[in-house]
């Protein structure tokens, strides 16, 4: 497995498109999996399951 290094910029010095879902999908999960598929080396979809927890 390798670590990514840096994270590919878009316009302006920002995070690309696909790197900020994958960003915006772990801030907003607190309990799931965030699933990438990659092609070709690209991201081309992020999949995001939530599991909700309920106290007894």
């Amino acid at each position: 497995m390798s670590a990514i290094k840096e994270q590919p910029k878009g316009e302006g010095g920002e995070p690309s498109r696909a790197v900020q879902t994958v960003l915006d999908a772990l801030e907003k999960l607190k309990f799931g999996a965030i699933q990438l598929t990659v092609h070709e080396g690209r991201l081309v979809q992020v999949d995001v399951t939530e599991r909700h927890r309920y106290p007894n």
